[in-house]
């Protein structure tokens, strides 16, 4: 009778000291996967919210201080597309660098629902892209742009993506793009810019 009760005693340790394990253990795999979280996969699960719910927009604070409220679109390696509504913009598309964030503001809805594994990436195209891809495919359509640098707002249209930089021709909104209508040319770094908005 006594080693029966013995027998249990150790089959109950055991089983606690295994329970305590697997709790260390995963405990140790969200410590591991919040590691690996970055901005990009938490900005990912709040336009997954946003999908769902029409009116939660993202609030961003940018580099220079600006806040906009944004419905993203897509998602490349270094920059975020969205639909953009912010006071004074009306509403219209833009392209954000991923670098130019200076904070996300989420609702409470957004910031516990942000910290959930990420579904693995099915390595879709527009995920590898770099930002100068997107912008040399607005140039090829000669599309108008403002464009936000660190030093100011300019209005214009995009003639070259480079590696590192683009030429914008500087022209007045809702003018077309012609030489005798353009105010100079500007060579801007890509590391420069904050936000570059579009019809």
């Amino acid at each position: 009778m006594r080693w029966d009760l013995l027998f249990d005693d150790l089959e109950s340790q055991l089983d606690q000291e295994q329970r305590d394990e697997e709790r260390a253990l995963a405990l140790e795999e969200e410590r591991l996967r919040m590691g690996r979280l970055t901005l990009r996969d938490r900005l990912t699960s709040m336009a997954r919210i946003a999908d769902h719910d029409p009116s939660a927009g993202i609030r961003v604070e940018l580099r220079d201080a600006q806040v906009l409220e944004v419905r993203p679109l897509a998602f490349g390696r270094d920059w975020m597309s969205a639909a953009l509504d912010a006071p004074g913009r009306g509403g219209g598309h833009c392209i954000v660098p991923l670098a130019a964030i200076a904070a996300v503001l989420p609702t409470r809805s957004q910031l516990e629902p942000s910290l959930r594994p990420v579904p693995e990436s099915s390595a879709r195209l527009a995920e590898r892209i770099g930002m100068s891809f997107v912008l040399r495919d607005l140039c090829r359509r000669r599309t108008p742009v403002h464009l936000t640098t660190d030093d100011g707002r300019v209005h214009g249209t995009l003639d070259r993506v480079a590696r590192d930089h683009l030429d914008l021709a500087v022209h007045e909104p809702g003018t077309v793009r012609r030489d005798n209508l353009v105010r100079g040319i500007r060579l801007v770094p890509l590391e420069r810019i904050v936000l570059v908005s579009f019809p």
